[in-house]
């Protein structure tokens, strides 16, 4: 087990379409925290695997460019995230679906997992630190002080990430949507390293029918709770 985090933490994990993203955001906005986006690791080995020409199937290979790519999260001034990879941005890329299945499929990869792993740790710093993903109550912060699985209806989870494309311009289909969420939901939970699952002691919220604003609130309300925050 790792030892305690020296600076607060609070994990947020959950499925695809959870909303866990933007509550994360939005909670470490509102507490003055940093942020890690668990996922967006997982994404850019996948797309800096595609750019270098790599079978899908080498784990070597990406392996090593999950210890050595260069990645950079940034704020983009509109309350999102804006993140680079080598220098050049790549924010708009890692959220296609395309950057979902291929993160899905190099999460499964144990050498890919240790190697991010200190790197994902290594976030940790004071005032405090919000962590969005799937393993992060499980794995990576086990020692969390508070930790929080934020799931929703497979037909919401679907329909949210159906507006967002639609929002962004993008082509989508909500059939295909729905499918792509189930079998990922299945890879992910079944998966024989870091399976996703709520850590033994996470609050899970429900987030069906509420909107971020109301979701944000039960987290402040939790770690208001155990005095992490006024």
């Amino acid at each position: 087990m790792a030892a305690s985090p020296p600076v607060p933490v609070v994990t947020i994990d959950g499925p695809s379409g959870s909303g866990k993203g933007t509550v994360s955001r939005e909670l470490a906005r509102h507490v003055g925290w940093h942020l890690l986006d668990s996922g967006a690791l997982y994404r850019l080995v996948a797309l800096s695997g595609v750019r270098a020409g790599l079978r899908p199937d080498d784990v070597a290979a990406h392996t090593a460019l999950a210890r050595t790519m260069a990645v950079q999260f940034d704020d983009d001034g509109r309350g999102g995230e804006r993140i680079r990879l080598d220098g050049a941005e790549v924010t708009r890329e890692l959220r296609s679906e395309a950057a979902g299945q291929g993160a899905s499929r190099v999460a499964a990869w144990p050498p890919v997992r240790a190697a991010l792993l200190e790197r994902q740790r290594a976030f940790a710093e004071p005032p405090g630190l919000v962590a969005d993903g799937r393993d992060m109550g499980t794995v990576v912060f086990p020692e969390a002080a508070l930790k929080i699985y934020l799931t929703a209806s497979a037909e919401e989870r679907a329909l949210r990430r159906y507006k967002q494309l639609k929002e962004k311009g993008s082509d989508a289909n909500l059939a295909a949507l729905s499918r792509e969420i189930a079998e990922r939901d299945q890879r992910d939970s079944t998966r024989a390293v870091a399976p996703l699952r709520p850590a033994p002691d996470a609050r899970i919220v429900d987030s069906t029918g509420m909107s971020v604003a109301e979701v944000v609130d039960v987290v402040l309300s939790a770690g208001r709770a155990q005095g992490l925050w006024g």
